[in-house]
């Protein structure tokens, strides 16, 4: 391991480790990031992971070498590998040491480009799952028309399942999410299903229905019930909570049909003389809405359930992208957010013993 003249005095709270590594655009786009976050957060450093030489050349160009500490790792997780691979042969890759400064107490948050499954998995074996929680999820920040810009969705794609029990602990670790990461006091927690009537959906999702509600008073968050797909960007919740199927699906959903308005919107404003004049005059209204419908501005998945946080940055997110991803992470560090929600999400399974258990009718109705 070798380093810059990093500031070694800063509190962990201060650093955040990142892997520069496994990204589509490359180590010099997760640095131009980093120095975006740097210049906006002047009491931030970071420890970053991977050839210490092409780092440190790149560390000098944004002139932040003197905030960056360098671990030296050669190897990295390819988008390909799988987690089972990943585990057996990552040791030596520039993700295993993001992660391992974090367990080590070196940094509050890991943030990384690469392979989700791959980092999902370096990070539940070498942070561990939090007590009380069966399954990790991703959350996942939603464009809405709340006060604070965003809702949160979990699960993003950690999981595939989630049983009642799970959900429960969503529900939980989302409201903890919403505190920290939005400052909303007491979250208002949905439950996603196909249709608001309390008939319909799984038999999990109705037995999660009743144990959600009986758990609100105890988890401090106001239980609205079942949403749909119209509510994700709603005010009518803070917080969707689903299995890591539908959200994963949901959420790539929602980016596409932002990129394709985006595009679509473009294309009809170039398309004539008199078109380009009007976007010419409306030209800050259009510049607002491309800024709240960006993608970019909601980087970073965070991975909730572990004994420390870790961020999954979108694989081929640009400097602003990576900034994001970054500025989250340090907000939730300076928040202490890693132990608030293992206090949260220790009573989880309290919470569920108490809730109703009694299994409805396994019949789904449409």
């Amino acid at each position: 391991m070798s380093s810059s003249s990093a500031d070694h005095s800063a509190t962990t709270a201060n650093v955040i480790s990142v892997d520069a590594m496994g990204g589509d655009k490359g180590p010099a786009t997760v640095v131009a990031g980093l120095s975006a976050f740097l210049k906006e957060n002047p009491t931030a450093r970071a420890i970053l992971h991977g050839p210490e030489a092409e780092l440190s050349s790149l560390l000098s160009k944004h002139r932040i070498a003197d905030r960056v500490t360098v671990h030296d790792a050669l190897d990295v997780v390819k988008m390909t590998d799988k987690p089972s691979h990943v585990l057996r042969h990552g040791k030596g890759t520039s993700m295993w040491s993001t992660v391992e400064a974090v367990r080590n107490g070196n940094a509050a948050v890991a943030v990384s480009c690469g392979n989700t499954g791959g980092l999902m998995a370096i990070s539940m074996l070498r942070l561990r799952k939090a007590e009380g929680v069966n399954r990790p999820a991703i959350a996942c920040l939603w464009p809405s028309r709340n006060a604070a810009g965003f809702n949160v969705m979990l699960d993003a794609g950690a999981d595939i399942r989630a049983d009642q029990d799970d959900l429960l602990t969503y529900a939980l670790m989302g409201a903890s999410y919403a505190r920290n990461g939005l400052n909303i006091a007491r979250p208002r927690i949905g439950l996603l299903n196909v249709g608001t009537e309390e008939h319909k959906g799984r038999a999990e999702l109705k037995v999660a229905h009743e144990m959600i509600g009986e758990a609100a008073e105890k988890g401090e968050y106001d239980y609205v019930g079942f949403v749909e797909g119209g509510d994700l960007p709603s005010a009518r919740v803070d917080v969707i909570v689903t299995d890591g199927f539908t959200g994963n699906v949901a959420l790539k959903t929602g980016e596409g049909t932002a990129t394709l308005i985006s595009d679509l919107l473009k294309e009809s404003l170039m398309r004539s003389p008199f078109s380009m004049l009007g976007a010419l005059f409306a030209r800050g209204s259009l510049r607002r809405l491309r800024k709240r419908i960006d993608p970019r501005r909601v980087n970073g998945g965070v991975f909730l359930g572990l004994n420390q946080t870790v961020i999954k940055s979108h694989g081929g997110a640009d400097a602003t992208g990576v900034a994001a991803a970054l500025n989250l992470a340090y907000q939730l560090a300076q928040s202490g957010f890693s132990d608030k929600l293992a206090a949260r999400v220790a009573s989880a399974a309290a919470l569920a013993q108490d809730a109703p258990q009694d299994s409805p009718d396994t019949k789904s109705d449409q």
